[in-house]
């Protein structure tokens, strides 16, 4: 098992824990309001609602997840990537996180200027985005690439650490 996936599992639960507070402020992921607009079956869709779906977040990162180029999201286990629950983590990490590096900056310097705790659904899109830096940046084959990725995942992992904790 790779380090990074226990990092993420360990903020998942301890978003969970402590749950999210009920701040407004700008939209950090403007994605979500297009999704509401567009589709009525997934409005403002979000992965874990229980300890439950925290684990199987961690059976599926376990078992492999993949983004492709297209924008493709896919999980590599069959059984898992069947489940409703796992339609849901697709339409987040296919249509709401941000996968290009100008809008994933964009989304660290929103994070950066945020006042309060982070909603829940926000705290779990930019771990998301972190799964998805995490694999970019391990699937770099330039090293300018490589260490540009890199930054981008300490970034948004500080953001997240900060969030959790109220330190940097």
């Amino acid at each position: 098992m790779l380090p990074w996936r226990m990092v993420i599992v360990g903020l998942f639960y301890c978003c969970i824990k402590t749950g999210g507070t009920q701040c407004q402020a700008k939209a950090l992921f403007p994605a979500a309001s297009r999704i509401k607009r567009e589709s009525e079956t997934a409005v403002n869709p979000t992965f874990q609602d229980s300890f439950d779906d925290v684990h199987l977040l961690y059976e599926i990162l376990l078992a492999g997840v993949h983004f492709e180029h297209s924008g493709k999201f896919s999980v590599r286990d069959a059984e898992l990537a069947s489940l409703l629950k796992t339609r849901n983590l697709k339409v987040i990490c296919e249509e709401i996180i941000p996968r290009e590096l100008t809008d994933i900056y964009r989304l660290i310097s929103d994070l950066s200027d945020h006042p309060g705790h982070l909603q829940q659904d926000d705290f779990e899109r930019t771990l998301l985005t972190l799964v998805y830096t995490a694999q970019q940046m391990v699937n770099s084959t330039v090293e300018q690439q490589r260490d540009v990725w890199e930054e981008s995942f300490v970034s948004l992992y500080k953001a997240l650490k900060q969030d959790l904790t109220g330190t940097n």
